[in-house]
């Protein structure tokens, strides 16, 4: 499948049945489920002294949906990137239905950090993170979770494990497991917004 002709219909299909987009690099995308998958507990996630400090001095100002193209366009600004053009449309339209949506940090106006990700039901699906000043993206995550604890949402899933992830409380689950977990907070009625 070509990355543009990803509709909100099939993203969201996607993630309801436990899979996730990536480009190929070809102008193509590929599905994925991966086993096992990463998962932050809403109630286990881990905030270092250092964070804790700069959370306390609000050294970002923090919103929600401000600029999800500007976030998802820093999150493919690297070197290797999964996110294409196509990607990039394929969100924006994903965005403009009610399903994807972005936490950004900004210092003295600027765009410092941000992530994204797709909401349905009570899951939240994580999608990429980008910090141009330190632990911006990490502000973003904890100001993600708060949100999601305030909405009764269940199931954070980061998708791949990595270390930034596990040192912030991500833990691995078997595909068994969270494709349970995941029908499960698919049948809540909440919303992110």
């Amino acid at each position: 499948m070509r990355s543009l002709d990803l509709t909100p219909d099939i993203l969201e299909a996607c993630y309801r049945a436990g899979a996730f987009p990536m480009a190929d690099g070809f102008g193509g995308v590929e599905f994925y489920r991966s086993n096992p998958r990463s998962v932050l507990e809403l109630d286990a996630l881990h905030v270092s002294k250092s964070l804790g400090r700069v959370l306390r001095k609000n050294a970002y100002e923090v919103s929600v949906d401000k600029d999800f193209e500007g976030v998802v366009r820093a999150c493919a600004d690297r070197e290797e990137t999964w996110i294409d053009d196509g990607i990039i449309l394929s969100y924006m339209r994903l965005h403009e239905a009610g399903m994807a949506h972005s936490v950004e940090a900004y210092r003295d106006g600027e765009l410092a950090g941000g992530l994204y990700g797709v909401s349905l039901g009570g899951a939240f699906m994580g999608e990429s993170m980008f910090s141009r000043i330190t632990d911006a993206s990490k502000v973003c995550l904890v100001h993600l979770v708060r949100r999601l604890r305030e909405r009764g949402f269940m199931l954070l899933d980061c998708q791949i494990q990595n270390d930034h992830l596990a040192r912030m409380g991500a833990i691995e689950l078997p595909e068994h497991e969270y494709l349970r977990r995941l029908d499960r907070a698919l049948r809540l009625p909440r919303t992110f917004v």
